[in-house]
């Protein structure tokens, strides 16, 4: 199970930063690749603990979820849910795999991007008209071909939080359909 780090909190930060200031109350929330449930944690400080679906493929992040009072499905990304969302949180695997790096909650594919391409390509289908993801990225990460996708997608992206640590670049995108 992949634990809160820098990453996590970043985004935790953010996504609740932005639900306060825009006041947004009884949305439908998805905390994905939920780990230690932490967004989950955030959503339910704004909407109710029923609205809030946590996806994880580890069964051990799902436990932790349900114990904390989350609703829960096991999926490989949005696979298995045909539910739509207002606002999606997703810490996804993003570093490029490595012969050090292998693994699933970190490693997002060869280049890095390739979990990423294969979320956004799944969300359109998931996310309401005003909908709203929140995903993490690194400087790592290998961003034209998510830009392409963003773009091919009819989303709107744009950065709005980052923080710099010693050996990386975290940022957080907000992506909306552009309609």
């Amino acid at each position: 199970m992949y634990l809160p780090a820098e990453d996590s909190f970043l985004l935790s930060e953010t996504l609740s930063d932005y639900l306060k200031k825009n006041k947004l109350k009884n949305f439908k929330a998805l905390d994905l690749g939920t780990g230690s449930a932490i967004q989950a944690e955030t959503f339910s400080k704004f909407t109710i603990k029923k609205n809030i679906l946590c996806i994880d493929l580890d069964p051990e992040a799902l436990k932790t979820a349900k114990k904390k009072g989350f609703r829960t499905l096991k999926s490989n990304l949005l696979k298995e849910t045909k539910n739509k969302f207002d606002v999606i949180a997703f810490n996804p695997p993003y570093l490029p795999e490595d012969k050090f790096d292998k693994e699933i909650d970190t490693s997002g594919g060869k280049k890095g991007d390739e979990t990423i391409i294969k979320f956004l390509r799944q969300a359109k289908n998931h996310l309401s008209n005003n909908g709203k993801i929140f995903l993490l990225l690194s400087n790592f990460t290998p961003k034209k071909r998510i830009n392409q996708e963003v773009e091919k997608l009819n989303f709107k992206a744009e950065k709005i939080a980052e923080k710099t640590l010693f050996f990386e670049q975290l940022e957080i995108w907000l992506i909306t359909n552009k309609s």
